[in-house]
């Protein structure tokens, strides 16, 4: 994190330098721009600004804006008051400051002794609307962004309908691979399905800032969703492109716009936001024996609430709809039995539910070793997992290299071909990589293996495999509201007991 205070205020040393010529207007040598951090404070001498801005100077990615501050207030000393020049100064500084520096007719005016300009409503609205929305932006970038929980694979952990603030500073906000799109909203326009919000003029490599910490076992993680690169618009995440393609066929899933809509790629950072808990880090070897999962031969410890599929026969009635809100049970269904149901709980709840007086059984639902699921990662008859025993699996690690060959390069196939972009082609049983057979790979990026907490009803990493690094958004850490949207009509009844919780 250190480095960050470093780094950034040493950048401005940059464009700085191209203010070389205004600077001398203003009866300071110019040299000065050339020396970092000190030309910040001669630059806030110039504009006569507090010294506290000093100190913003050095938040990291504040500082972004208040240099942008910095600059319109200096165009300010030239009588460059218009919305464009500003707007240009900000934009391309190094263009518009060395052409205003060496005009002959510009003149420097002490901030002192500026006249004032008396702006049109119209002008003080737009200037609050840019302030408000480029300030927002840099906070919700590089710093927090609030989300919500639309779906229950965390539950009871993260409810549906908790709203929640993620934090990007953790583990180093990443650089926005597509800079220019349309604020406050994700991949697509308000009021279109369709449009996408960003343009990919300028697309730009993965960049992460240092952060405070690393991504650690257990931590509830917020990422793009890894299958998310290529999307059907009328599913868009919540069926698989690629589960489209394996059931029906690329050509018809390209060509049938009638029953599967357009099909777009989409870059890492426009790809649906999905939040799940890191249960492993590069290098580990993860296992799931009867539903409970290893690392690295240790049985994993997590301090979320799990909650699994039980099998529930009755006496013939149904549980008690008080019973089942007083242990917050809202997954359950029926059976083609009259009194066998299907229960999502958590198990200290299951043990509860054996005291019930219409309760003969009670069982969990739990695959066999010997199940294959072919829609389970890495979807290989060499690798017959199922979501109840599954592994064990290496994760990925940078800068480890692994042996590839016929009967392991499904687990390594869009490691190499989709996230770390290389051609990928088999020949005669043999693997080419960029052209050369190859029987070995090095990893360029680190990897996770994220999963929800309620275990049976969550699309993870048991469907679609590792979690690269450069998917990973930031760190949740605090939820500031919950809804349950089912017991009110006007967008939810208030969870008080659940609202300003920390997310463990």
């Amino acid at each position: 994190m250190l480095l960050l205070f470093i780094l950034i205020p040493l950048s401005f040393t940059i464009p700085t330098i191209f203010a070389w010529q205004l600077f001398e207007k203003a009866g300071v040598p110019g040299w000065k721009t050339l020396i970092p951090f000190y030309n910040l404070f001669v630059f806030l001498k110039i504009i006569k600004k507090r010294y506290w801005w000093h100190i913003l100077v050095f938040i990291p990615f504040i500082n972004v804006f208040v240099y942008m501050l910095m600059i319109v207030e200096l165009l300010k000393c030239f009588d460059k008051f218009s919305l464009w020049e500003q707007a240009l100064s900000v934009i391309f500084p190094f263009f518009y400051l060395p052409y205003l520096g060496f005009g002959d007719r510009v003149k420097y005016t002490d901030p002192d002794n500026r006249k004032k300009i008396k702006k049109s409503i119209a002008r003080e609205w737009l200037d609050a609307i840019i302030f408000a929305v480029i300030a927002a932006s840099i906070i919700r970038i590089f710093l927090i962004e609030a989300y919500t929980i639309p779906t229950s694979s965390m539950e009871k952990s993260l409810l549906v309908g908790d709203f929640l603030f993620v934090s990007k500073i953790h583990y180093g906000p990443k650089i926005p691979n597509t800079p220019l799109a349309f604020p406050f909203v994700h991949h697509t326009l308000p009021l279109s399905k369709t449009k996408k919000s960003y343009l990919e003029w300028i697309k730009l490599p993965f960049y992460r800032f240092p952060g405070f910490s690393n991504i650690e076992r257990n931590d509830a993680v917020v990422f793009n969703y890894p299958d998310g690169d290529t999307v059907s618009l009328k599913f868009q995440s919540n069926v698989s492109y690629y589960r489209l393609v394996k059931e029906y066929g690329r050509e018809r899933v390209l060509n049938d716009k009638r029953n599967f809509g357009e099909i777009t790629a989409r870059p890492v950072d426009k790809r649906e936001n999905y939040i799940k808990r890191c249960i492993a880090i590069s290098g580990d070897t993860l296992e799931i024996i009867d539903r409970k999962v290893f690392i690295n031969g240790e049985p994993s410890t997590n301090p979320g609430e799990k909650q699994f599929h039980y099998k529930v026969l009755t006496d013939g009635s149904n549980i008690n709809p008080i019973i089942l809100d007083k242990y917050n049970v809202t997954e359950f269904y029926k059976t083609g039995s009259s009194s066998e149901f299907i229960y999502t709980l958590t198990p200290e709840t299951a043990e509860r539910f054996k005291a019930f007086s219409n309760i003969v059984s009670i069982k969990p639902m739990i695959k066999k070793n010997n199940y294959w699921d072919e829609n389970i990662f890495p979807y290989d008859t060499n690798f017959k997992w199922n979501i109840d025993n599954f592994g064990p699996l290496v994760i990925p690690k940078k800068g480890v290299t692994v042996n590839i060959n016929m009967n392991n390069i499904c687990l390594y196939k869009r490691i190499i071909q989709a996230y770390e972009l290389n051609e990928l082609e088999i020949k005669d049983n043999k693997i080419y990589i960029n052209g050369e057979e190859k029987d070995s790979y090095t990893f360029e990026m680190n990897y996770y293996w994220m999963m929800g907490d309620n275990r049976h009803n969550s699309a993870d990493s048991r469907v679609w495999g590792f979690v690269p690094e450069d998917h990973v958004v930031g760190k949740a850490i605090f939820v500031w509201l919950s809804l349950d949207k089912n017991k009110s009509l006007l967008g939810g009844k208030i969870r008080w007991n659940k609202i300003f919780r920390l997310i463990k």
